[in-house]
């Protein structure tokens, strides 16, 4: 089969590899689509550590099965199908619990960060577990299947925040995850979203799909203009979705007292964190990992049309055409969102 490689950091090669074998409780899935995620692109130059050459990227797609392992059932050849990005054992203590993306001995598709390799869906064929197929909806099409991947990592997070009717919001970073937790706190009925970023054409688009105000990160008085906008107290969550020490830093700083954060961007393995405010301000600081059992209620909301994911996707292209669209990304070149990728 025909696969993207990651022969080396900052080389991508289109090139022949083997077909995927598959175990007994796989499915083979002909990839129809695959999104380049942040994280693949940061992954390339190697910034990451989560993914040593040489190996096939890609976690975010969707195709049709093609052959089945002995021991599946429920699952056939000619289905179409989505699956989660996170591949995770049935009898880990954290899964049984109902924590599957924290399980100990999970791996992630697309990954190699040194511990495990799991070659991803840049590539005609992929492997599947059974156990992480969903089945795309009949109104949903490959390419939004590939999205809902971004958008169950964002509903994740929501859904740990426990934002409901009436929440004053603020989502530090307008970036793909960004605008999909946007959209779906509006969903939710916050009573008031607020979106930060440094991109003025980000918060262009985060006044389109969600966000009631927006702001640049780097305005003078930020703290002041948001507490003028939340009652003089302060946001009650906020949610950051880029990764770095000074956006952390915001969704802390904009946070009411006994307000709530949500981490969800990944990029930086250390950051600066600012203690005392946390500890005297009996502020909650919270982690969200990937997915947890969200992809359905995600598939569901894509085929109602009570979320759209159209409006993000910047072009389709040929596998064969990955490196250059790599670059493009790496580049930041004509502000891209997501790019999906046809085998």
């Amino acid at each position: 089969m025909k696969a993207l490689v990651l022969e080396k950091y900052n080389e991508l090669v289109y090139k022949d590899v083997p077909d995927p074998i598959i175990k007994s409780d796989e499915v083979l899935v002909r990839v129809m689509a695959c999104g380049i995620c942040g994280s693949d692109v940061h992954g390339m130059d190697g910034s990451t550590g989560r993914r040593i050459p040489p190996m096939i990227m890609g976690h975010e797609a969707s195709g049709i099965i093609v052959k089945t392992g002995a021991d599946v059932s429920g699952w056939k050849s000619g289905d179409r199908v989505t699956f989660d990005s996170t591949v995770y054992p049935l009898n880990d203590w954290f899964t049984l619990e109902g924590m599957y993306n924290l399980s100990d001995n999970r791996e992630v598709l697309g990954v190699s960060p040194g511990t495990y390799k799991r070659d991803g869906a840049f590539a005609e064929f992929i492997a599947i577990p059974q156990h992480i197929l969903y089945k795309i909806p009949a109104k949903v099409t490959f390419e939004q299947a590939a999205m809902a991947e971004a958008v169950a990592v964002a509903l994740h997070s929501v859904n740990i925040s426990g934002a409901g009717t009436g929440d004053k919001c603020v989502v530090v970073g307008a970036g793909m995850i960004g605008i999909f937790i946007l959209k779906l706190l509006r969903i939710s009925g916050a009573s008031k979203i607020i979106a930060i970023d440094s991109n003025p054409k980000r918060l262009e688009l985060a006044n389109i799909t969600g966000a009631d105000h927006t702001f640049i990160s780097t305005e003078e008085n930020l703290g002041e203009k948001i507490l003028a906008l939340t009652n003089n107290r302060g946001a009650d969550i906020s949610f950051e979705a880029v990764g770095k020490s000074e956006s952390v830093n915001i969704a802390i700083d904009i946070l009411r007292k006994g307000g709530k954060t949500v981490l969800v961007g990944n990029i930086s393995p250390i950051i600066d964190f600012p203690l005392q405010k946390v500890v005297t301000r009996e502020l909650k600081v919270l982690g969200s990992c990937a997915i947890r059992g969200e992809y359905e209620t995600v598939l569901n909301m894509l085929d109602t049309g009570k979320i759209s994911v159209d409006d993000q996707i910047s072009a389709v292209a040929p596998l064969s055409e990955g490196a250059v669209w790599f670059n493009k990304l790496y580049r930041k070149e004509e502000d891209l969102n997501k790019i999906i990728l046809v085998p």
